[in-house]
């Protein structure tokens, strides 16, 4: 069977045979590839795509942080819609899922990372043939790459987080940090910032990785410029870029300011991946994330929140600067789950809502310097209570805690310090919340470039859009990057075998008549044993861990026969 995509973008399979049912698949064929061109039927394609998350961001979250900020969000500019978020098997979906739905067209399973599904509970989601089951499916950012455009990723998260990760890498498990990380890095990205450098180097450099290998080295031999800083980050012009600005999260923005002004904003982020793709005359993709809004909401923290949101409205506005000059860019801003349940008002409104003032709500909220992870860093070194109402009273204007108030600050972890000052200045402001979970309503989208609205839309509409506006398919995609190995080189005689003789780098061992080759798993490249030759592919080797299953690019087959040119 051969896999097509439905107007929802479900895998399907093309049936053999003659009569009503082939004619059918015909004329959805033919229907599907004759719009293939451009996002919706009239649309001019786009030459560029850039899509912006802010994790975890409600309506509320916008709300509150326009009423902050005082006057109208870069977000408001755009044209609104909205989108509907739930996975293969929850209403309440967890960033992978989203954001594989997103990436690649399809819904799956929680902790997946661009794979499909094993189980399908939800009624409206499409169902997956049982041969497709834990299959890795292609992202608009390979779409994008096959094309020839030049492609980036960009987080204030570790890089490997879920949502950057399920644009860049395949895998079943989203925290499996050092295995997305290599399929990045072997992926060829032209520009990568974020955070999550300690993924990228072995344990005796201080970093994570039990496979020995030193993934900066390979980024150096590839051509990259490393960067670490916002300096550095400035002085780049032109060339492939990674950016490593911490071990593992960026800082909130309100706390950036104060103690990592050396990390640069998500705008000027924004603004130096633009500037570096926009030199292909052929185009780019762009993944732009505002990662810790998410971490805020969890927290209840709204400081956390109004900081992250505005920060991405920043990134936002130099997006939208660049897509009003270049008519052929389309820009897509969103989240990809509600979080915390955030509302202005709590318990304490109930019988006077009417009656909210503006001060109420915001003069505390204003008066919030840092948010609790900065608090955390500020009283590291001196939990005394002295201290703690000394900290409190200069950062966020309270002088007012309560003994277990300070009891809940000094026993907080420096992480986890969001929580408890959270609470404390939602309670003052009036805020409230429904959970330190994610929630399941629908969300706002804000688009620039499309000529209609895009009404109220699947997040998995996302990835066709997107593919369809860049002019390309994801299915013909997908049957370019992952072909089973072991069916593929068995139709050419040949025998393909994973060896586990290095255990911490298992390869895919391919033979046929004398000839040998060498597949590294999650590398783009094979060792071609008999002219002693190392090739790259157009894709990664792609290993499943549910099935047991290989997937290579086409390529690779076509090379080991000998028919490539």
């Amino acid at each position: 069977m051969r896999p097509l995509q439905n107007s929802k973008n479900a895998v399907i399979p093309v049936k053999k045979g003659k009569g009503i049912f082939s004619v059918y698949w015909l004329i959805s064929g033919i229907l599907y590839f004759c719009t293939t061109g451009a996002a919706f039927p009239g649309e001019t394609p786009f030459k560029n795509v850039i899509i912006m998350v802010a994790d975890g961001m409600g309506s509320a979250h916008t709300t509150v942080s326009r009423w902050y900020k005082g006057s109208h969000l870069a977000l408001d500019d755009m044209h609104p819609g909205a989108v509907r978020t739930y996975s293969a098997e929850s209403l309440i979906t967890d960033s992978a899922p989203a954001a594989t739905a997103f990436a690649t067209g399809h819904k799956t399973n929680d902790k997946f990372i661009s794979v499909l599904p094993g189980t399908v509970t939800i009624p409206e989601a499409a169902k997956i043939p049982d041969e497709l089951r834990f299959k890795p499916v292609a992202t608009v950012l390979e779409g994008a790459k096959l094309s020839g455009r030049s492609v980036g990723i960009i987080a204030t998260s570790s890089i490997q987080h879920a949502t950057p990760a399920a644009f860049s890498a395949h895998w079943a498990d989203r925290a499996d940090y050092n295995e997305i990380a290599k399929q990045q890095v072997y992926l060829n990205m032209d520009v990568v910032l974020g955070g999550g450098k300690k993924y990228l180097l072995p344990k005796e450099k201080a970093g994570t990785r039990i496979d020995g290998e030193d993934l900066t080295a390979v980024l150096k031999s590839r051509g990259y410029a490393i960067v670490e800083s916002r300096e550095a980050l400035h002085n780049v012009k032109s060339g492939r870029l990674w950016g490593m600005f911490a071990d593992d999260d960026m800082a909130y923005e309100l706390d950036r300011r104060k103690f990592f002004p050396e990390q640069p904003t998500l705008s000027e982020m924004t603004q130096k991946a633009i500037e570096l793709l926009s030199k292909n005359p052929k185009g780019f993709f762009l993944f732009v994330e505002g990662s810790k809004v998410d971490w805020a909401s969890h927290a209840n923290d709204p400081v956390g929140v109004i900081s992250d949101v505005l920060a991405f409205d920043e990134a936002v506005k130099v997006a939208l600067a660049f897509s009003r000059k270049n008519k052929q860019t389309l820009l897509l801003a969103f989240s990809d789950h509600g979080n915390g349940g955030m509302s202005i008002g709590n318990k304490a409104t109930d019988g006077a809502y009417s009656k909210l003032s503006y001060e109420a709500v915001f003069a505390p909220l204003k008066k919030a310097q840092l948010t609790g992870e900065g608090i955390g860093m500020v009283i590291s070194k001196d939990t005394s209570e002295e201290n703690i109402r000394k900290t409190i009273s200069e950062y966020y204007g309270i002088d007012d805690l309560t003994q277990e108030e300070v009891k809940s600050i000094k026993e907080a972890a420096p992480k986890r310090m969001n929580r408890i000052t959270g609470a404390i200045i939602s309670r003052k402001a009036n805020i409230g919340w429904t959970t330190h979970g994610h929630t399941g309503e629908d969300l706002f989208i804000y688009t620039y470039g499309l000529k209609r609205s895009i009404g109220t839309i699947d997040n998995t509409d996302i990835a066709r859009i997107t593919a369809k506006g860049m002019g390309f398919d994801l299915a013909v995609v997908g049957r370019k990057l992952f072909v089973d190995a072991e069916a593929a080189f068995g139709k050419i005689g040949a025998k393909a075998r994973i060896t586990h003789t290095n255990t911490s780098n298992p390869m895919l061992i391919v033979e046929r008549q004398g000839k040998y080759a060498e597949l590294p798993l999650s590398k783009d490249i094979i060792k071609m044993k008999t002219d002693k030759k190392e090739y790259r592919m157009e894709g990664i080797t792609i290993f499943s861990p549910l099935t047991k299953k290989v997937f290579v690019p086409l390529g690779a087959v076509s090379l080991f026969s000998g028919t490539l040119n």
